[in-house]
């Protein structure tokens, strides 16, 4: 598998369809996670975790790449993160309300798998609507 079609089983496989055992073909071991919600985690475990966290607030959270371009063991994404959300996140209640944001994920790889991954997320939108939805 060559990176974008790595990159595109990262999201539908893990984020999207929530399958949180394809981390263990996906990932490597030492797999490092660097995230813009205020996620820095190690391993593949710490990252399942997280997974979990973020689609326990946002259910039928979806991560869509709106482009991708890799150069040799290196890929970037453009990204849209969306969900609706039913649970505490970034410290709003839940509203039931739809969320959504843009973003920007450069991943390393080792040879198959993915090494390290750092995602950046128009933060200041998020919690803008966040916000917007809580006095709504």
């Amino acid at each position: 598998m060559s990176t974008p079609p790595l990159v595109a089983a990262f999201y539908e496989q893990i984020w999207n369809c929530g399958k949180v055992e394809a981390a263990r073909e996906l990932l490597s071991e030492a797999f490092v996670f660097r995230g813009s919600l205020g996620a820095e985690v190690q391993g593949r475990a710490g990252f399942v975790a997280y997974v979990g966290a973020v689609r326990s607030a946002l259910a039928d959270y979806r991560c869509e790449i709106l482009e991708c371009v890799s150069e040799g063991n290196r890929a970037f994404a453009q990204m849209r993160f969306s969900g609706r959300h039913v649970g505490v996140f970034r410290g709003c209640a839940p509203t039931g309300k739809s969320v959504h944001w843009l973003g920007a994920a450069l991943f390393q790889f080792e040879g198959l798998r993915i090494a390290q991954l750092w995602v950046l997320g128009d933060l200041a939108s998020l919690d803008a609507l966040l916000q917007a939805n809580q006095a709504a």
